[in-house]
């Protein structure tokens, strides 16, 4: 009978380890269909159930609507890739002048792990690409600071959006909701070089009839 040393060694040589697996990117950096701005609805979250919710987002008196959550590479019909290469740690300089975007620096360095190194850009390029993309779009007070608690359809959120912003395409956003039907994101979808346009089967959609929005406190 021969011996199963070798063979196993063989198989053991061929097979990549989890922590390689885990390493190799899912796509190379800027191999995408468009950009998909994020925008999570802070008084929503915040009264989700579990979860760490830090204070700089959820405090009393913070007075917060919609925040940046993130600019997202996507496929045309399929999530977009994460991941893409090796990231260093965002800079203080950048993320101090993202804090009144993305509340919280430890949203900031994820968010370039997970979706900015596969835009292509440099962490500052990339940074000043949310901030354009958030700068360019216009939420309606109604619903970006409602004074009380507000029932509103998913379509209705959609149309008051584009109704604010002319230049954009309706199509171009997208609402999401958490199960309970509390409001969780509105998605704003943008070319690879900012300009508007409707969003791909990617961008998903909330189907509930209506959705939910706590007052800002």
């Amino acid at each position: 009978m021969k011996p199963l040393v070798p063979i196993l060694a063989l198989l053991l040589m061929a097979e990549p380890t989890r922590a390689q697996r885990r390493s190799k990117p899912e796509s190379n950096p800027g191999d995408f269909s468009y950009y998909m701005l994020v925008l999570s609805y802070a008084p929503d979250f915040c009264a989700e159930p579990g979860g760490r919710k830090d204070a700089r987002e959820c405090g009393s008196g913070r007075h917060t609507g919609f925040v940046v959550h993130g600019l997202w590479p996507q496929g045309e019909d399929s999530r977009g890739p994460e991941r893409c290469a090796p990231a260093r740690p965002v800079s203080n300089t950048i993320v101090q002048s993202m804090l009144s975007y993305i509340p919280t620096p430890g949203l900031i360095q994820h968010e370039w792990t997970d979706h900015g190194t596969c835009s292509g850009l440099t962490t500052a390029d990339y940074f000043a690409a949310v901030r354009r993309a958030r700068d360019s779009v216009r939420i309606p007070p109604e619903v970006d600071q409602p004074s009380a608690p507000l029932q509103i359809s998913p379509d209705d959120v959609e149309n008051r959006l584009a109704a604010a912003n002319p230049n954009y395409p309706r199509a171009a956003f997208r609402t999401s909701c958490y199960r309970d039907g509390n409001l969780q994101e509105i998605r704003v979808c943008l070319a690879k070089d900012l300009s508007p346009r409707a969003c791909g089967r990617s961008a998903g959609e909330c189907r509930m009839a209506s959705v939910s929005l706590l007052p800002v406190r």
